[in-house]
C-alpha cells in the first residue's frame, strides 16, 4: 500500500509506493514519478533523498521522470506546422530543459494501479503547458522483473502535434558510496553530438572512434591525461529512429567488476552525464555526501534539440497517434 512521503506547500500529500522482487527493491514517489532508491541486494545503486524537502530544496532531477520533452530545446523555441512557440526557458533563462521550470519532475503524478513489483502512474498536462501545445495524457509503469531488472515502460497521447520525449533520469553509483570515476563504461554507439558552451547540440553527427567520447569497448569514466578538460554530457547516437524491441544501449561495471547494470532501451539515444557539477549541501541516501561525480545518468530518449534539427530523429507525436518507449536496467 502506498505511504505517505511528505506534504507539499500548498498541501498536496506525495505518496510513496515500495516494489520488491528478487534482489530488487524500489522505492517510487508520485512526485515526479521518481526512483528515490533502487536496492539490488540490499545496497542502494541510485543517489536520493529521505526527505521530501530535500527534492525541493535541491531539484537535481535525482530519479525523475523528465518531460514533457527531455533534454535541451535551443532558446525554447520550436515552429510546429508554421505556428511558432516560445516555451520556458529555466536553464540561464536561455535554454528549455527537461520541460521547464514546471516540467513532469516537479508535478505530482497519480497512482492508477500498483501491486507488490509494479506501479503504474499518470499525469495530465494541459494545453499551453510550459508553452507547448496540446493536452498530454502520460503514463509510466515501473516494473521489477524476475530477471533482475527494473523496466520503464512509458506511453502518451495527445491532442494537437506537440514533442514528446520521455526519460527516466536516476543517478547510478554501483558502489553505494564514493564515486563513479572508477566505474568502467561501455556506450553501444559509433557516434555522439558534440555541443556549444551552452551544452546545445551543435548539429554535427561525429564518431566516436578516437575522441574521448569512444566508450564501445569499455573504459574507465575517470578522464586520461590530456583529457581533464573533457565534459560528459552529451547524447551518444544508438539508432536513427526509435527501434521496436529492447536492445542493448550501455552496460555499466562498478569499481570492483562485481556489480553490473545493463541498459537496454528501445530509445534512438542516451544521453550520458558524469555529474561532474554535482554539489549537494544535505546527505543523501545512507547519509552519502552527493558531490562530483557521486553517480552518473544514462538517460535513453530521442536526440536533444530534435524539435529544431530536420536530421535528428523525430519527437513529434500528432493526433491519433502513441508515444511509446521502453527502457530496462538489467542488474546482474
Amino acid at each position: 500500500m502506498p505511504a505517505i512521503f511528505g506534504t507539499l506547500p500548498d498541501g498536496t500529500d506525495v505518496e510513496e509506493i515500495t516494489l520488491k522482487k528478487g534482489q530488487l527493491e524500489a522505492s517510487i514517489l508520485t512526485y515526479g514519478a521518481l526512483v528515490r532508491d533502487l536496492k539490488v541486494n540490499g545496497q542502494s545503486v541510485v543517489l536520493g533523498f529521505d526527505t521530501l524537502q530535500s527534492y525541493l530544496d535541491h531539484p537535481r532531477y535525482f530519479g525523475v521522470i523528465a518531460g514533457r520533452c527531455a533534454n535541451r530545446i535551443a532558446g525554447g523555441r520550436m515552429t510546429i506546422d508554421g505556428v511558432a512557440y516560445q516555451l520556458d526557458c529555466n536553464e540561464a533563462g536561455k535554454t528549455h530543459l527537461h520541460g521547464g521550470s514546471a516540467g513532469f519532475s516537479q508535478r505530482v503524478w497519480q497512482i492508477e494501479q500498483s501491486d507488490k513489483a509494479s506501479v503504474l502512474l499518470k499525469l495530465v498536462s494541459e494545453d499551453g503547458d510550459m508553452g507547448y501545445p496540446g493536452r498530454v495524457e502520460v503514463l509510466v509503469r515501473y516494473t521489477l522483473t524476475g530477471a533482475g531488472a527494473l523496466r520503464v515502460k512509458f506511453s502518451a497521447t495527445t491532442d494537437k502535434t506537440t514533442p514528446v520525449n520521455l526519460t527516466q533520469h536516476s543517478y547510478f553509483n554501483l558502489n553505494g558510496g564514493g564515486t563513479i570515476l572508477d566505474h568502467t563504461l561501455e556506450i553501444a554507439a559509433e557516434s555522439y553530438l558534440p555541443v556549444d558552451a551552452m551544452l546545445m547540440p551543435t548539429g554535427e553527427i561525429r564518431k566516436v572512434a578516437w575522441t574521448p567520447y569512444d566508450f564501445q569497448d569499455g573504459r574507465k569514466v575517470r578522464r586520461r591525461p590530456g583529457e581533464e578538460d573533457v565534459i560528459y554530457d552529451h547524447n551518444f547516437c544508438l539508432a536513427d529512429a526509435p527501434r521496436d524491441t529492447v536492445e542493448f544501449a550501455a552496460a555499466l561495471e562498478d569499481s570492483t567488476g562485481e556489480r553490473r547494470m545493463e541498459v537496454w532501451t528501445t530509445e534512438p539515444g542516451l544521453q550520458f552525464y558524469d555529474a561532474a557539477r554535482l554539489d549537494v549541501p544535505v546527505p543523501g541516501l545512507g547519509g552519502e555526501p552527493y558531490g562530483s561525480h557521486a553517480g552518473l545518468c544514462l538517460e535513453p530518449q530521442r536526440w536533444p534539440d530534435s524539435v529544431n534539427r530536420q536530421n535528428f530523429t523525430s519527437v513529434l507525436l500528432k493526433p491519433g497517434e502513441t508515444y511509446g518507449h521502453v527502457s530496462e536496467f538489467r542488474f546482474s
